[in-house]
């Protein structure tokens, strides 16, 4: 009976998705729009694509979690991928600025949801599929059929730009309908060149890789588009950096999934060969309770010194959150393992205790500018509290 109802309730938000699309008389019919899905990447890879589309001269809009953009102009972002209404609105509004060109993340949550139906897609791009996001998806099997449904959705004329590399990669593209295309570097596929970039860490030649390619599939300059990699920029949050006065390198990023924790902790020993690593991080509040302990166990033995912290708590306790992030953790592990609640406080430690030569990682939040406690919001940003802490700079 359950079942029978959530089924009625995903039809209902899909016809009222489409009466939305047609009300506002379809304007995503006149662009040219790439949606790009998956756990982690979706943000770096739409924000890239996007700016090599301006950076080339073409007027282009983007749709995401840290920014939604109308050419050079900033909307503000709310989710993901927006409710249709404000999807339709953004859409029509990008179609008057004269965008030809939309770069838009789906997440799970509106593919589940039918926030995107009727939208007509020019390509699809696949990033990974790891474990998130399971506190609303039950498991990993719903999680799966989720994006799969992106793909599913793709119209013969459409390209399917797949990561062969990640186990549910071929998956994606079984039975489609659109062109399939694959990169990586491990497996057979259609794009699998390493590109010059000055973006740190081996998790973003996979983003770099996934941009270069949808590029060529969107008929863009293969010359012009390698040189704009070469200088490219990441978005705010993600594997963002600054060194400070004493010569500590901050790295502040979105990592929130065990996967990302664990990729972005591999581009820090990748860069960090002789100095400590010492990370800041918690998990979320009233969000899947499963990837604590594996998080909290990739986090202790990645660092010589690991912060366990408030990430956004929401109506859980803090201090439960950090005891589940410790179970798995040996006596060892434990003895690495500093617990502290409050988050600002939890990054004035680790600047103490950081020298010369060291890492610190702050994972988890990355662009958000506030934790979420108790039902409120209060501004809080990562890279301005370390920026106070060191005076300021």
């Amino acid at each position: 009976m359950q079942n029978l109802i959530k089924k009625l309730k995903l039809k209902r938000r899909g016809i009222a998705a489409l009466a939305t699309l047609h009300f506002f008389g379809n304007p995503s019919a006149k662009l040219k729009i790439v949606g790009v899905t998956g756990t982690n990447g979706k943000t770096t890879t739409a924000t890239l694509l996007y700016r090599i589309a301006i950076a080339l001269g073409y007027k282009a809009g983007l749709i995401g979690t840290v920014e939604n953009m109308i050419n050079e102009e900033r909307v503000e972002t709310t989710h993901t991928t927006p409710d249709p209404i404000s999807l339709h609105k953004l859409f029509t509004k990008m179609k008057q600025a004269g965008c030809e060109y939309v770069f838009m993340e789906v997440s799970s949550h509106a593919l589940d949801q039918n926030r995107i139906a009727g939208v007509k897609f020019t390509g699809g791009i696949f990033t990974n599929l790891t474990h998130d996001h399971l506190d609303y998806h039950k498991d990993f099997a719903h999680y799966f059929r989720a994006k799969k449904r992106f793909f599913d959705s793709l119209s013969s004329g459409a390209f399917a730009l797949s990561n062969v590399d990640n186990d549910h990669g071929k998956m994606m593209l079984e039975d489609i309908k659109a062109k399939k295309y694959t990169y990586g570097f491990k497996n057979k596929a259609d794009f699998s060149e390493k590109l010059e970039t000055n973006l740190l860490g081996s998790f973003n030649e996979y983003n770099v890789l996934a941009v270069y390619a949808a590029a060529i599939l969107l008929g863009f300059d293969k010359d012009k588009v390698k040189k704009i990699l070469k200088s490219i920029t990441l978005p705010r949050g993600r594997f963002e950096h600054f060194t400070s006065p004493n010569g500590v390198l901050i790295i502040v990023d979105y990592a929130h999934t065990p996967d990302a924790l664990e990729k972005v902790f591999s581009a820090v020993k990748e860069i960090n060969k002789t100095g400590k690593i010492i990370s800041v991080f918690g998990c979320g509040g009233d969000r899947d309770p499963l990837k604590r302990r594996m998080m909290g166990k990739i986090g202790a033995e990645m660092s010589d010194i690991a912060i366990f912290t408030s990430d956004n708590p929401r109506n859980e306790d803090p201090e439960k959150i950090i005891t589940e992030m410790k179970i798995d953790l040996s006596m060892n592990l434990l003895e690495k393992v500093i617990s502290i609640v409050n988050r600002r406080e939890a990054i004035k430690k680790a600047v103490e205790f950081a020298r010369s030569g060291d890492t610190i990682l702050c994972a988890g939040k990355g662009h958000e500018d506030y934790q979420e406690i108790k039902g409120r919001k209060h501004h809080f940003d990562d890279m301005e509290e370390f920026k106070k802490s060191y005076g300021g700079i």
